[in-house]
């Protein structure tokens, strides 16, 4: 993807703008889900906001120009100001992957209906692509059950037990370098992991497309 910046400009712009609003509405899905199960933290924060400056992690967009695949900045919440303390967290973590499932479905329907007519080559129809792409690619990879990705919050609620504490913690603290360490090697050695999840993305576009596509 980095080599558009040089080959087509424009077509790299459309990615980046692309991939600020996916972040953009996943991470304010998390603050939220957040406020309506009790919590302020991230709304006096400023995250209750769809301005994507509030959410961008660098290293999350380093990963998804290169690797295709990344997160935000993570959205804060307190525990002990959830209405559910224990499942609360997987809830407000799941807000993010189902707002970028239903941007998703919203852009396919409209990319449906203007393809044909448009044609392949028109800008909008390229955007609107790559929202679908972009949307669908952020639920798949945050479900990955490791941190600081969604998905762990529904692992470590189920390691929840003191029995589990000490994988708790190395998930918790090790996680990330897991998680780089894993798009790195995947990259290099062309271990097919994030090309499976790129197959699937390509199938359900395909899906919402229909005969336009």
């Amino acid at each position: 993807m980095f080599s558009l910046l040089f080959e087509q400009p424009v077509v790299f712009i459309l990615w980046i703008v692309a991939i600020l609003l996916a972040l953009s509405f996943h991470e304010f899905s998390h603050a939220l889900a957040g406020r309506l199960l009790g919590d302020h933290t991230a709304e006096r924060l400023g995250r209750l906001t769809l301005n994507p400056a509030a959410h961008v992690d660098p290293l999350g967009i380093l990963a998804l120009v290169v690797a295709g695949f990344g997160w935000g900045k993570p959205v804060p919440f307190n525990t002990y100001n959830l209405k559910n303390q224990k499942w609360g967290p997987v809830m407000i973590a799941f807000a993010g992957p189902t707002m970028n499932v239903l941007l998703a479905v919203t852009f396919g329907l409209i990319l449906r209906v203007l393809l044909p007519v448009l044609g392949e080559g028109n800008l909008l129809v390229q955007a609107l692509f790559f929202l679908v792409f972009i949307n669908l690619a952020l639920f798949l990879f945050n479900l990955i059950p490791i941190p600081p990705l969604d998905g762990s919050k529904l692992l470590l609620a189920l390691l929840s037990s003191p029995q589990h504490a000490r994988a708790r913690t190395f998930l918790e603290t090790r996680g990330p370098l897991l998680l780089i360490g894993l798009i790195i090697f995947d990259n290099l050695f062309d271990l097919g992991i994030f090309g499976f999840l790129s197959s699937i993305i390509s199938v359900a576009v395909r899906a919402l497309l229909g005969n336009a596509a």
